[in-house]
């Protein structure tokens, strides 16, 4: 793995662009940086293999695909050991409806969320899922009434 430099003003604001609209091509890159081309691939190509930029991905509108519910989840395990965390991050990872999981301190161990149709789509993984996995305790489920704020941006 390359040896990772630090970022300056220039990287920065490349880095605001690629993430606004990651379908920019180079040529409007270097144009808003006000940088040649070759010196703005190579600035890109350094942030890539620094791993600055982990990827490039479309995002979709979830409500377009009936995916308009968003839950957040609070799980609780019955031990806190190292056999519970291993297993039920696996099973995690195999659920599509899971869109992102947090391994927290406080009152829980995980925090999840959760995307499904409707509530009864959530219900149906709820009980066939998530609430059959050995090692958990209690989950307590929050429905999302209204986003205020989505996004993906990073305060670069």
């Amino acid at each position: 793995m390359a040896k990772s430099t630090q970022l300056d003003e220039l990287d920065h604001r490349i880095l605001q662009i690629i993430q606004n609209d990651s379908q920019k091509t180079l040529k409007e890159i270097s144009e808003h940086v006000n940088l040649s081309l070759s010196p703005t691939h190579d600035r890109i190509k350094r942030m890539e293999s620094d791993g600055y930029i982990q990827g490039y991905v479309a995002l979709l509108n979830r409500k377009k695909l009936n995916l308009g519910l968003l839950v957040h989840c609070q799980v609780t395990l019955e031990k806190q050991n190292r056999k519970n965390f291993s297993e039920f991050e696996a099973a995690i990872l195999n659920f599509p409806e899971v869109t992102s999981c947090h391994l927290v301190s406080g009152n829980f161990d995980y925090y999840l969320n959760v995307v499904s149709a409707d509530v009864e789509s959530y219900n149906q993984f709820y009980q066939e899922k998530l609430a059959v996995l050995p090692s958990v305790a209690h989950i307590s489920t929050l429905f999302v009434m209204d986003e205020i704020k989505q996004t993906t941006a990073l305060p670069v």
